[in-house]
Formats: structure tokens, sequence, C-alpha cells
């Protein structure tokens, strides 16, 4: 077999990693469905109900052919409107999204400076990019530094909520990069659990023309899919360079339109959301986890052990290993979907085992 030597590797380095059926009745701590919209089945229907008494049920094609229909339309003018940018772009993954924002906007001569903990999807993109500098974890001083030593047009990425560490994004760096720099920011952890109107980091501060929010579908909103905010200009850009945008099938109408009821959802009862994440993140103090999100990472030698000990007992949790993180994690979600007790029971659990 061709891959045996570099399988036989992985799992002697304990990096083997293999899809598994879970119990649906599990409780689940593991997954990023933050506010537990993935299992509102109300929202299902109304997302049905506004595709049945459509005349297509699939996209088709690429959104530069014929695929962009009412339905992506109706969602990207309420995700700009709602948000303060001026135009919307809906994108098949968030994965793509920052693929298509890397690759496309800096060019031949421009530099790329990133976040050293940014997303796997920016990683690869950046072996796109001929100018590449990364800067120290969430710290403003190095980025100015690095900006200061960046030429050509410069791109800045970063993230809201860092997947892993649950960390926010520092808000110096927002002053750093100024009205000069392009400023990538992907909320993809960010929306549904931070800011006044839980849209994120960029949520209530002034949305200047250097933005670009990118935000997925398939997290806090119950659904699947990207999007991407920014001005007219930079969407005008997007459609005409970004590869990920232009030669793929537009995003399935079925995950547009249940993101769309899910966004809604949430923006009806921000009120409940925005207490239900407070008093898990009150929860999280208490065990001695500081949070100011929705994610918990545990620093735990033996991940693999705890998540099957947790599994017996009826809990799913993250087990994250290297290469993902620089050492294994267990990865909590106090997600809004289970209750402040079992989420209590869990880190007891964690603490006992």
């Amino acid at each position: 077999m061709r891959y045996d030597k570099e399988l036989r590797a992985l799992k002697r380095a304990n990096r083997l990693r293999k899809r598994q059926l879970f119990d649906l009745e599990i409780k689940d701590f593991a997954s990023n469905d933050y506010l537990g919209l993935a299992h509102k089945k109300e929202l299902l229907d109304l997302a049905y109900q506004r595709i049945y008494n459509f005349p297509l049920n699939a996209a088709k094609a690429s959104q530069l052919i014929n695929g962009y229909t009412q339905i992506h339309y109706d969602f990207e003018h309420y995700m700009s409107k709602l948000s303060g940018f001026e135009d919307c772009i809906t994108v098949g993954s968030g994965f793509l999204a920052n693929i298509a924002l890397i690759e496309s906007l800096v060019r031949k001569g421009d530099t790329l400076v990133m976040d050293e903990e940014f997303h796997a999807s920016g990683i690869l993109a950046s072996r796109l990019v001929e100018n590449v500098k990364i800067f120290r974890h969430n710290d403003p001083d190095d980025l100015m530094c690095t900006i200061k030593e960046a030429k050509g047009r410069v791109v800045v990425a970063v993230e809201g909520v860092y997947s892993m560490s649950g960390d926010v994004l520092h808000p110096e760096i927002v002053d750093v990069v100024g009205d000069e720099c392009l400023f990538i920011v992907d909320e993809a952890h960010s929306v549904g659990v931070v800011g006044e109107r839980l849209l994120g980091v960029l949520d209530g501060k002034e949305i200047k023309p250097n933005y670009i929010k990118m935000g997925t579908l398939g997290k806090a909103l119950g659904s699947y899919g990207a999007y991407i905010l920014a001005s007219a200009h930079i969407i005008e850009y997007l459609e005409n360079r970004a590869k990920s945008i232009i030669y793929t099938t537009a995003l399935s109408l079925m995950d547009v339109a249940l993101a769309h009821e899910g966004m809604q959802e949430m923006q009806k009862n921000l009120a409940y959301y925005k207490d239900a994440i407070k008093k898990r993140q009150e929860i999280a103090r208490r065990f001695g986890y500081e949070s100011q999100s929705l994610i918990i990472d545990i620093p735990k030698k033996d991940v693999l052990r705890v998540q099957e000990e947790l599994i017996k007992r009826g809990f799913l949790v993250g087990a994250i290993r290297p290469p993902t993180v620089p050492h294994p994690i267990v990865r909590i979600i106090a997600r809004v979907g289970e209750s402040q007790e079992d989420l209590e029971v869990l880190l007891e659990l964690i603490r006992e085992l």
C-alpha cells in the first residue's frame, strides 16, 4: 500500500485520526454549534418553506454563471445591512472563504501579515503568497513592528476568537492596523458569541473601507457555508479574482436559507442568548477557567484517554492533538445547546480525571 509508512508514523506519534459515529443522545460539548441552533427544528421548517416556495432546489452553477439566486441576495443584503458593511458575498465554506481572500488580495509585491495561530485555511493559502510575515499571537506591539517591515500593500489576517484557545482578539490590534492595511478578521468563532448583537469583535465598531469580515454559517448559525462582508469595491474584486468563488458551484440554497433563519432567531432573542453565554462563562470561571468566549481549553497529556472516559459517562469533548495545537488539549465548547447543570457536571468530572 502506497501510504502505509506514513500511516504507521502517525499511529506511532499518537496522531492518527478517524471519523466516528457518536451516539446522538450524548451531551455534546465538542461541536461549534455555540447557540444550539443546529437542533432547532422550527428553523429547519422555516427554511424549508422558504425553499419550497422557490422555483429551484439547488444553485445549479457558479455564482458567476447563473447560480446566484434571490435566496443568496436576500441573505447577503440582510447581513450587510445588519453588520454595517457595504456588501456581502456567500462562499462554500469558511476554509474556502479564507483561501479566496488571501489568494486574491495579496498580489505580487504585497505582504501578508498573519497571526501565528491563524486558522489552517490561512496557513494553506499563505503558501500561494510571495511575501508572508507572521507575528506573535495576539500581540499588538509585535504586529506594529511587523507592519513597519512589510512591503507593498499590507494585508493583515487575524481571528475574532481563536478556535483552539478561545482567545478574543486583542482590542489594540484594531488600532495598530489603522486605515492603511487591509484588515481580514475571521469571525467564524466570534459571531454568535461576542459583541453587543453577538456579531463578533467588529460589532459596534466603525466599519472602515479597509475592514473585511469573514463569518461562517456552520457554527453559531446552525447551517453550513460562509460569507464575506466588505466594501462594495472589495466584493467586486473578489467576484473577479477569487478562484474559490469563481470556480465553484454557489452555496446550497437550503444552507443559505437555514443560516438566514438562524441569524434572525439570534437577533430576535439576543437577551436570552447573551444571558445564557454569560452564565456559562461564570460557571467556567468558578472552575478556574477564564474564557471571554465559549471555548475552554484544558491542557492534558492523555487527551484521548480523558475523552474516552468522558464518553463512557455520556459527555463528548474535543481531544485536540499536535499538529493542530502545540500541546494536547481537551477542548470544551460550553454550548447553549446543553444545560448549565451538565456543564458543571462535565467540569467536575474533568477535575476528577
